[in-house]
């Protein structure tokens, strides 16, 4: 499984970044965040470009005139990979890999790849592990047609190629061999994480006479940084995206004779992707069974409302949107 979460890896790559606007589009920079999102994962951004599309299509996304002007792009500057800020169906991806002739690479995959990077415990690496094969196994065909669009484009063999699955030559009995691995380690991954849920959910049950406050809010908004300055936590704190995955719980005693849970969360993000919200569903119990929500906001950033909406929309995914919530704002 390592090999196969290797292809998902954007590694000092040239990338040009793609953000693709339909008319109900909302005023947030998507490029500004995805930038930051594309070096995250250590990509670097040589190029950025922004289109206005008045319907998705379904080969390509932004159209085949657009796309071939992505290609020209993609020759130009030399880029090794293109990052949308989009969602592309598996066919979308395969076809503009076909015109541009590199590899593309959709938001939920740069996601799920930054988290992967992350992860730190055991829990964290299997639920990014989950969500990055839930994610890869529909899009198997296109891994293997993306092997031929590159090798072919350079006029040598998928052996040794890099970001490949394995060193095989792709087939139809292989790809069914893929199949059935990603499904099997999906079953494993599932029944390993079932165990380690279920004792998260006990040590979550277990502080019921304590008054728990859980901290959210988007991707480096400073939310460990508050955790460690009411509690002296020691939790590990950078000024990049997603830089704790894992929950920390700690006391807090804001008065004499009061004491508080306060635990920290994973980031949100905009678009997260809907497999990490399954996968960490356990992790996100924190703020299930919270009294009180803290909200950090960064009140710096110019998409603080579009950030607000993010967290609030991924709070009423896991089931939060009635608990009572109160605002820090941050960054001023």
């Amino acid at each position: 499984m390592e090999k196969l979460r290797e292809t998902l890896r954007v590694k000092k790559e040239r990338a040009i970044l793609v953000a693709a606007l339909l008319p109900n589009h909302g005023t947030y920079d998507n490029l500004a965040e995805l930038t930051s999102l594309a070096e995250s994962a250590g990509a670097i951004v040589v190029d950025r470009f922004k289109q206005k599309i008045r319907t998705i299509n379904p080969s390509t996304y932004i159209g085949k005139g657009k796309a071939d002007q992505l290609a020209g792009r993609v020759k130009k500057y030399k880029a090794d990979v293109i990052i949308f800020d989009n969602d592309l169906s598996p066919g979308q991806i395969r076809e503009l890999e076909t015109v541009a002739q590199t590899k593309v690479v959709d938001r939920s995959e740069l996601i799920l790849d930054i988290f992967a990077t992350r992860a730190q415990t055991r829990q964290a690496k299997l639920q990014v592990e989950l969500a990055q094969l839930q994610y890869t196994y529909p899009r198997l065909t296109r891994m293997w047609s993306h092997l031929d669009t590159v090798t072919g484009a350079a006029g040598g063999s998928t052996a040794g190629a890099v970001g490949a699955i394995g060193v095989r030559g792709p087939g139809e009995q292989q790809l069914e061999i893929d199949r059935r691995i990603v499904s099997k380690r999906i079953v494993e991954l599932k029944r390993e994480l079932e165990g380690l849920d279920r004792r998260k959910l006990r040590e979550i049950k277990g502080r019921e006479d304590f008054f728990q406050v859980c901290i959210v809010g988007y991707t480096n908004a400073g939310k460990s940084t508050l955790l460690n300055a009411l509690t002296d936590a020691g939790t590990f704190v950078e000024d990049r995206l997603f830089a704790t995955l894992d929950t920390k719980t700690r006391k807090w005693v804001p008065a004499r004779g009061v004491e508080v849970l306060l635990s920290d969360t994973v980031g949100f993000v905009r678009d997260l992707p809907h497999q990490l919200v399954a996968s960490f569903k356990a992790t996100l119990e924190e703020a299930v069974f919270a009294d009180v929500l803290l909200h950090v906001i960064d009140v710096s950033n110019p998409e603080v409302l579009s950030q607000i909406e993010s967290v609030n929309g991924v709070l009423a995914e896991i089931g939060c949107s009635e608990k009572p919530v109160v605002l820090a704002f941050n960054k001023a």
